[in-house]
C-alpha cells in the first residue's frame, strides 16, 4: 500500500508539472493576442483623436499622411502581434503549419508598407486635383497612375525575392520574352503612349468638343483611358478612339476657339445697286454698336461680286461667345438687324431670276 501511495503521488506531482507547463505557453499566447487587441484599439483612438486635431491646421498633408498610415498600422499591429503567438506555439507544438510564421509576417508587413504609399499617392492626387493651379486634373490623375504602376510593380519584385524566386532570372525570361510579347501588343504599347502623350501635351481634356477632319470623329470628350478615350457624338452615341489614332490625325478643338466667325453673303436686286453704298455703311455700324460683336476682331462688310442675278455683299465678323447655342441666336439677331436694314432703305433680298431680251418685238393677236 506504501508502494501504491507513493507511485500515485509520483504520478500526480508529474501530471500537475505537465499541466502546468502546458498552461504556460497557453497563458503566453492568450496574452500576447490580448496586448495586440488593446494596442490596435488604442492605436485606432489615437488617429482618430489625432486626426480631429489635424483636421484644425491650415495645411492638408498631415491628414492625407495620416489617414493613409491609419489602416496598414492597425493590421500591422496584428501581424505582429500573431506572428509573436504563432512563434510561441512554434516552439511548444513544432506544427509545421507554423514554420513559415517570421515569412508571413515580413510579407504583410511589406504589403501594408506598399498600402501606405498607395493611399498616400492616391491623397496626394486628390490634394494636386483640387487645390493646385499649375496642374490639371488630368496632367495629375495621369503621374498618379505612373507612380502607381511603379510602386505596385516595385513591391511584387521585392515579394517575389523575399518568396525565394530569382528576380534577376524573372527579368532575364521578361527580357527574352518580352520581344515575342512586344509584337503581340505593340497595338497596346501605341495606344499606352497615345495616351501618355494627350495628358501630357493636351491637345483637348474631359469636356472640350474635338472633331477631325481627316476622320469621322466629332464630339464632347467624356474619358481619357490609357487605350481609348471615349467621345459622345451630337447623336448622343458612344465612339471608342485608340489613343494611337490622334497621333497620326489633325484634331480640332473648337471648345478653345476665343471668338465664333459669322460670314455670310447676301443678295440685293440689280436694281438696287446704287443704295448698295449706304446699306454696307448701315450694316457695318450696327455690328460696331452689337454688344455681342467683338469690334477688336477683324471686320469685314463689303460689296464683292456682281451675281447671276443678283449683287452681293458679304459680312465677316466675329461674336464674343464661343457657346454653340448662344452663337446660332447672336446670328440670327444680326441675320434680322441686316434684313431690316435692307427693308428700311427701299429694297429688296433678290431671289434667283432670270430676264429674256429678244432680237425683235414680238406681235402678239387676238
Amino acid at each position: 500500500m506504501l508502494e501504491i501511495k507513493q507511485w500515485l503521488a509520483s504520478f500526480d506531482e508529474k501530471w500537475l508539472t505537465l499541466v502546468s507547463e502546458q498552461w504556460i505557453w497557453i497563458l503566453q499566447v492568450f496574452a500576447i493576442v490580448l496586448a495586440t487587441a488593446f494596442a490596435s484599439f488604442f492605436a485606432k483612438r489615437f488617429i482618430r483623436k489625432l486626426l480631429l486635431r489635424l483636421h484644425k491646421t491650415e495645411t492638408n498633408w498631415d491628414n492625407i499622411l495620416l489617414q493613409a498610415i491609419s489602416r496598414p498600422l492597425t493590421w500591422i499591429v496584428w501581424l505582429t502581434g500573431l506572428a509573436l503567438a504563432s512563434h510561441v506555439i512554434y516552439q511548444e507544438t513544432g506544427s509545421p503549419i507554423f514554420f513559415a510564421t517570421g515569412l508571413v509576417r515580413d510579407i504583410g508587413i511589406f504589403v501594408c508598407l506598399t498600402w501606405f504609399v498607395l493611399a498616400f499617392i492616391r491623397g496626394a492626387e486628390e490634394e494636386f486635383s483640387t487645390n493646385s493651379q499649375q496642374l490639371d486634373k488630368q496632367t495629375v490623375e495621369a503621374l498618379s497612375k505612373l507612380i502607381r504602376l511603379a510602386v505596385f510593380i516595385s513591391a511584387g519584385l521585392v515579394i517575389l525575392q523575399k518568396l525565394g524566386f530569382s528576380v534577376s532570372g524573372i527579368l532575364a525570361m521578361g527580357g527574352i520574352g518580352g520581344v515575342a510579347i512586344g509584337f503581340a501588343s505593340k497595338d497596346l504599347v501605341a495606344n499606352f503612349f497615345g495616351g501618355l502623350i494627350i495628358y501630357l501635351d493636351r491637345p483637348f481634356t474631359i469636356g472640350d468638343w474635338i472633331r477631325s477632319p481627316d476622320r469621322a470623329i466629332e464630339g464632347t470628350v467624356e474619358k481619357i483611358g490609357w487605350r481609348v478615350t471615349q467621345i459622345r457624338n451630337f447623336e448622343s452615341r458612344p465612339i471608342y478612339v485608340p489613343n494611337s489614332v490622334f497621333s497620326n490625325i489633325i484634331v480640332e478643338n473648337p471648345s478653345r476657339m476665343d471668338n465664333r466667325r459669322i460670314y455670310e453673303t447676301i443678295g440685293l436686286r440689280y436694281s438696287d445697286l446704287e443704295s448698295m453704298n449706304k446699306i454696307v455703311d448701315e450694316v457695318k455700324a450696327m455690328l460696331f454698336a452689337h454688344e455681342e460683336i467683338d469690334a477688336n476682331k477683324t471686320m469685314i462688310v463689303n460689296f464683292n461680286e456682281f451675281g447671276d442675278s443678283s449683287v452681293d455683299f458679304f459680312i465677316y465678323t466675329f461674336t464674343k461667345t464661343t457657346q454653340w447655342v448662344k452663337f446660332h441666336q447672336v446670328k440670327q439677331d444680326v441675320m434680322l438687324k441686316i434684313a431690316g436694314i435692307i427693308e428700311a432703305n427701299g429694297t429688296e433680298i433678290a431671289f434667283p431670276t432670270s430676264t429674256l431680251h429678244l432680237a425683235s418685238p414680238v406681235k402678239i393677236e387676238n
